[in-house]
């Protein structure tokens, strides 16, 4: 088995406190790591390196693991950059859009859908996430949603069936039939390409009790659980992720001190996407207030064509720490291992010995310039297996 040695690095993360400087982010100085095809096999001083089969001089490089993007809608067609237009003017947001989506994504062909979903993955890969999670949730018809997760299954093992994005228009007079639909042919038709299922429980999409009879059907069909949760308003979602274990309650824009406490006491992770509130024009939730109270917290792109088409893991640090109260070390950390966590890993997201080598060497001295030069391509390369 072929075995790398990456020397010279000026700065290593590997989010491992037992590592490195002692903190959270286990940072070695003037580091090497040796990787084979697929994991870490070694890390230490530059100067104590091991040999190998093949060097990488990462001079003047920091190294990081890869970003692991834990919340993404990449399969779907069509495009709605007039809303984002609409809303710098001030319209607000009330996810009305997702209709659009929906109906041009049933109009596409696999092969479009395939095309465009490669696409996406790419410009996420380029930025660094050696690991994203995909959601369905464009079509809302048993075959579609089959559909998605199958193209979704191509490019993720991380494949989360959100059947219950919102009721379709067919439906829109009988939500019982539709919620009945989600928790039952069509929960039977994705599960076998699912490890998740996911509920967006808010205004304007699903109550709490609809919420809760789709999740415990689908944790009875053996997925686990994730909820969209709070972000229009405070609506339940998130005391409903923690009663039920989900992984993750994502966006948690409005949230009351019970709730924090709940999630601090918990091991649901609160994930959140400062992209969106960048396309909506919406108050930044605080991960500080998160963080000060205990809160696991991830970050993610939410990648969506409609309110955060958001390709770049580095601009959503960069807004983290710009407006959410996160340092640019708890940023990162929430990119990486708090992705991690949320997908329930614990083989990704840092790189002690053992982890999956997904590795990300910067083309800066420093792992703070994800956040100082926002938006740049700082990625010199990635070694992923």
């Amino acid at each position: 088995m072929t075995s790398r040695v990456i020397i010279n690095i000026s700065e290593l993360t590997t989010n491992d406190a037992a590592l490195g400087d002692g903190s959270p982010m286990g940072r070695l100085f003037n580091a090497a790591m040796v990787i084979d095809e697929h994991h870490v096999l070694w890390v230490g001083a530059n100067a104590d390196a091991p040999s190998a089969d093949e060097r990488i001089d990462a001079r003047d490089s920091a190294v990081i693991p890869g970003f692991v993007d834990s919340h993404t809608h990449l399969v779907f067609a069509g495009e709605r950059s007039d809303e984002f237009e609409a809303r710098m003017a001030g319209e607000p947001y009330d996810g009305g859009g997702i209709a659009r989506t929906v109906a041009a994504t049933r109009a596409a062909s696999n092969e479009d859908l395939r095309t465009t979903t490669q696409r996406r993955v790419e410009a996420l890969r380029a930025g660094g996430v050696t690991t994203v999670e995909i959601k369905s949730g464009y079509e809302l018809t048993v075959e579609g949603e089959a559909r998605l997760v199958e193209v979704a299954s191509e490019w993720s093992d991380e494949v989360t069936f959100l059947g219950a994005h919102v009721v379709p228009a067919e439906f829109t007079n009988d939500r019982d039939a539709y919620v009945e639909l989600v928790g039952g042919a069509m929960l039977a038709a994705c599960a076998p390409k699912s490890r998740w299922a996911d509920v967006f429980c808010d205004v304007g999409a699903f109550s709490v009790d609809e919420a809760r009879s789709i999740l415990l059907r689908a944790r009875d069909a053996g997925l686990g659980l994730r909820v969209h949760g709070n972000q229009l308003g405070d609506t339940g979602g998130v005391a409903l992720a923690v009663e039920l274990g989900a992984a993750s309650v994502d966006h948690c824009s409005h949230v009351k001190d019970a709730d924090v406490e709940a999630l601090a006491a918990s091991s649901t992770v609160a994930t959140l996407l400062p992209g969106a509130e960048f396309s909506t024009k919406s108050p930044y939730p605080s991960a500080r207030r998160l963080l000060d109270a205990g809160v696991t917290v991830a970050l993610a792109t939410d990648c969506n064509p409609g309110t955060s088409y958001v390709t770049n893991m580095g601009v959503v640090i960069a807004l983290a720490v710009r407006e959410m109260g996160m340092s640019v070390d708890e940023a990162i950390w929430a990119a990486t291992l708090g992705g991690a966590l949320a997908l329930e890993r614990d083989d990704i997201g840092h790189l002690s010995p053992g982890a999956r080598a997904h590795v990300v060497i910067l083309d800066a001295p420093r792992s703070a310039h994800v956040a100082y030069r926002v938006g740049s391509a700082l990625v010199r390369q990635i070694l992923h297996d």
